[in-house]
């Protein structure tokens, strides 16, 4: 195979080295495209910074199995040969293959004719005889290596009746993964958030794999697990669950949702990018790959200046940041009590001269927290973490919240009706408020 091995240098990790077999896959127009999907989605409208994108996150967690596959060498000489240590590094970089323009954010059915997960869209991309990556991983790999790494992303416990030990999975999926450990620390530093933050060589130093396959903590390792959740914590309350980023996410997904009604009307003429991706019901992995962010923010000045409202209302507010809507001050609203609610706030809305179906907003926080019952990590005397740390279980509880957007000028009333038309449940948020 041609080429040279290659040093990338990366502002976290710093220099990431590159196998010459493994550049002819970063090399890829697909894989490349990641350049042009952000990371956060719309949290530059909060961190202006966050601008960073998938691209640099998959190198990152593709640095971090080799790190961790090395110390496991290390700590357990043998335990991965070359091959399986390729397999581990590879599923690493090639997770967020099939990530749609705006990551998480457009992985929907109210934006995607042909909606599948970002996973189905990666195996489609990567099993495709169309794509070049799909050539370049089955030339790097092999038919029968390729589905070895196939079954390790996808979670089995075997391929070919060859087991998959259950720590190589733990590597690329569970609650100590390399994805969470280098967008954890990635997100963090561009968007500047202040909040403490962890060690990942430190926590990759303590860990070991038990005589069950599984990886356990050196009971040394415990604060710097400790402080890799309380991190993971405070990056969901004050980054991911920002109520602007909340906000805008909802302008852009509420915004494309119109756009697809219209062009399914005739009312709206697209680009073939985003036809094929909001009308396009057999989209295809080779055109899957064509579409990035780009193709939605060149849409916008149109659509801030299109004669339907709606469309021209989401647009308008991405484009300029102004005119947002403000949540209503009111913690701890259920789902049960948006729905009593709703309607209410839609009438008074329509009584106001607003137009519900854009001056009405809702959104759904739901962070379910560490959850020690799914895999969990554990201590090397066999304990789940949370067993040893009170820190860790004040982290288990499950975290929902919803929230509520209308105009700024009305916030004040609607909050003082919406606290009437709940005061059945009002004592219990009392405490909150």
């Amino acid at each position: 195979m041609n080429g040279r091995d290659r040093v990338i240098r990366d502002e976290i990790h710093r220099d990431i080295l590159v196998p010459a077999s493994h550049a002819t896959i970063i090399d890829t127009p697909e894989f490349q495209r990641l350049r042009s999907i952000q990371q956060l989605s719309t949290c530059e409208y909060v961190f202006p910074a966050a601008t960073h994108n998938r691209f640099a996150h998959s190198l990152g967690a593709y640095h971090l199995a080799g790190e961790l596959a090395d110390h496991l060498n290390e700590v357990h000489p043998g335990l991965l040969s070359d091959d399986e240590r390729e397999l581990v590094q590879l599923a690493a970089l090639l997770h967020d293959i099939g990530h749609p323009p705006y990551s998480h954010l457009l992985e929907t059915p109210r934006v995607y004719a042909t909606f599948a997960s970002h996973e189905s869209w990666g195996r489609r991309i990567l099993e495709s005889e169309h794509t070049a990556i799909g050539k370049a991983v089955r030339e790097v790999l092999g038919t029968a290596r390729l589905g070895r790494l196939f079954a390790l992303m996808d979670g089995y416990g075997e391929h070919d009746g060859v087991p998959i030990p259950r720590f190589m999975k733990e590597i690329v999926s569970s609650q100590l993964d390399v994805d969470r450990m280098d967008y954890m620390i990635r997100d963090q530093a561009n968007t500047g958030a202040q909040i403490g933050g962890f060690d990942s060589a430190r926590v990759i130093r303590a860990l070991r794999v038990g005589q069950d396959g599984r990886f356990f903590v050196k009971k040394w390792g415990l604060p710097a697990i400790e402080a890799y959740l309380v991190t993971r914590y405070h990056m969901y309350q004050q980054v991911y669950f920002h109520k602007v980023n909340m906000l805008t996410q909802a302008y852009l997904v509420n915004m494309l949702e119109r756009a697809k009604h219209l062009a399914e009307e005739g009312a709206l003429s697209l680009s073939s990018e985003l036809e094929h991706m909001l009308l396009n019901t057999e989209l295809q992995p080779e055109d899957y790959v064509l579409l990035n962010d780009a193709h939605v923010k060149v849409a916008l000045p149109h659509w801030a200046v299109s004669s339907d409202t709606q469309l021209a209302s989401y647009a308008k507010r991405l484009l300029s940041r102004k005119d947002y809507h403000k949540s209503l001050r009111i913690d701890h609203l259920t789902a049960e009590m948006v729905e009593i609610v709703s309607p209410r706030i839609k009438e008074a809305l329509v009584e106001q001269g607003f137009d519900p179906e854009i001056d009405m907003i809702e959104a759904t926080i739901s962070k379910r927290g560490y959850l020690p019952y799914q895999g969990g990590i554990a201590l090397e005397d066999g304990r789940e973490v949370s067993e040893h740390s009170a820190l860790i279980r004040s982290l288990v509880r499950p975290h929902e919240q919803c929230l509520i957007f209308v105009p700024e000028a009305i916030r004040d009333e609607m909050e003082k009706n919406v606290r009437e038309w709940i005061k059945p449940s009002q004592s219990s948020l009392n405490q909150f408020d």
